[in-house]
């Protein structure tokens, strides 16, 4: 299957995403390329086949996936966002997430606003590589639910996390990235200032 192919389907899917996101681009070949940079954070490949597994086997309905992804991509932006604030100068070197996660491997600066970032959101490495690779999986069929539309579909997602999700990484990445968004730490940008997913995790084509 082609790109075009791919793009044609996606942006379908997600038209009726806030204005933020209508720009969102995946690609099967874009979602492995962008997996190699959170798998480095895994140990072995035993633990990447894991992690895989926690992902993709539990049989989520399409509402509760689409609610856990809308938790997942707030969380991504807002570490997105909340590294750019404290590195303005940076920030057309570090346009997405996957590029501060690439540079932060070698620049010390970006490495520490990271970690610094990490612990004002209660986040931890394992929790973004948990995340990341929810986001990868699940991202291009997945939809994002604003906050009023989730709370009409569920009443408490962390019950649903804690009976449906038994990895204790992947679990712990959700529950956190629950925690995030409902505590209000998520950056309440205005549409025009967020950041697309277009722009968080770039098309292959850049």
């Amino acid at each position: 299957m082609g790109l075009l192919f791919w793009e044609e389907r996606v942006d379908k899917k997600l038209q009726a995403l806030e204005a933020q996101f209508k720009e969102l681009d995946f690609t099967k070949d874009n979602l492995t390329q962008k997996f190699e940079y959170h798998s480095k954070a895994f140990s072995s490949q035993a633990a990447q086949d894991e992690m895989w597994t926690a992902v993709l086997t539990p049989r989520f309905t399409s509402m509760e996936l689409n609610i856990l992804y809308s938790y997942v991509v707030e969380v991504l932006i807002c570490l997105h966002t909340h590294v750019l604030e404290k590195l303005p100068d940076l920030v057309r070197g570090l346009p997405t997430l996957a590029s501060i996660l690439r540079r932060k491997v070698k620049n010390k600066r970006v490495r520490v606003v990271w970690e610094s970032v990490l612990e004002e959101l209660g986040l931890q490495e394992g929790d973004i590589t948990a995340l990341c690779t929810f986001f990868i999986a699940h991202g291009n069929k997945a939809e994002h639910y604003p906050a009023k539309v989730r709370r009409m579909y569920i009443r408490d997602v962390t019950v649903m996390i804690t009976n449906m999700v038994k990895n204790q990484i992947l679990q712990n990445g959700l529950l956190k990235a629950v925690q995030v968004v409902e505590k209000g730490k998520a950056v309440k940008t205005s549409k025009e200032e967020k950041p697309s997913l277009k722009e968080l995790i770039p098309s292959v084509k850049n």
